[in-house]
């Protein structure tokens, strides 16, 4: 999908106000409310946008320890694996990687203990062969898109 000038200006202001009306948006970017919104439903549609929900920190709902989990599986059972992960409310993210592993998830526990009972229940997941446990000391650079819609932005320009 092409993303045009106005495209990442109504994307800057998502990221930066994500909490201000779709009208507040048109008025402080100078376009019409219905030129405003029929954008918002095309990178909607195209998957440029795909969630406004709130940011949640697992931290502040207990679960301060990060940890991210190589986890490498038997040939074939993947999917399998994947699909157990998804019912362990304490792995937030995971993915298909190449490399060391065939799945890196991201994982939160309470405390030391709890990360590890729960990479105990993921080696006892069938299919799963071994893991790698990172944990994580400080966030350096929390996640963001700003900088990236920047430079998309920046590359639009005529």
């Amino acid at each position: 999908m092409a993303v045009d000038e106005l495209d990442t200006r109504i994307l800057r202001l998502l990221l930066e106000q994500p909490r201000t009306s779709v009208r507040e948006y048109a008025r402080v970017l100078g376009v019409a409310r219905g030129t405003l919104q029929a954008r918002l439903d095309r990178m909607e549609r195209e998957g440029v946008i795909t969630g406004t929900g709130p940011s949640l920190s697992p931290a502040a709902l207990g679960h301060p320890v990060l940890a991210f989990v190589h986890i490498e599986v038997t040939q074939g059972h993947l999917d399998d694996v994947g699909d157990a992960l998804a019912a362990v409310p304490e792995i937030v993210e995971a993915f298909s990687i190449t490399g060391g592993g065939d799945l890196l998830a991201r994982v939160v526990g309470r405390d030391n203990a709890h990360l590890e009972d729960v990479i105990q229940k993921l080696i006892s997941l069938p299919g799963v062969v071994r893991t790698r446990t990172e944990v994580a000391l400080r966030e350096r650079v929390p996640f963001r898109l700003l900088p990236l819609v920047e430079s998309v932005g920046r590359a639009a320009r005529p």
